[in-house]
């Protein structure tokens, strides 16, 4: 069911999306724990899970499912993009 409680699935997203949303929705102790039942659960390698979840997380669809989850996503993911930008020298550029 979509957060906006209209009682229906966004028919925009398939079965496997909903559930990466609410898979990712709960709430982990620790990575360990969240990377086995990724395994378990959804039969995804850790890897693929990410790449996937990415995907969803751009999608029109997504916001209007469970906007708070998606904007969290979003907002987490660009701030680990600016903190690599960061480290990240750039080329040509001397190096403190």
């Amino acid at each position: 069911m979509g957060a906006g409680g209209n009682g229906v699935a966004d028919a925009s997203l398939d079965d496997r999306a909903l559930r990466i949303l609410a898979f990712e929705a709960r709430a982990w102790p620790d990575a360990d724990t969240k990377s086995e039942a990724i395994r378990h659960e959804l039969g995804l390698s850790g890897a693929r899970y990410y790449r996937l979840l990415g995907g969803i997380i751009e999608q029109p669809a997504a916001l209007r499912h469970d906007p708070l989850l998606v904007n969290r996503l979003l907002r987490l993911r660009d701030a680990r993009v600016a903190a690599r930008a960061h480290r990240a020298p750039t080329p040509g550029r001397a190096l403190d």
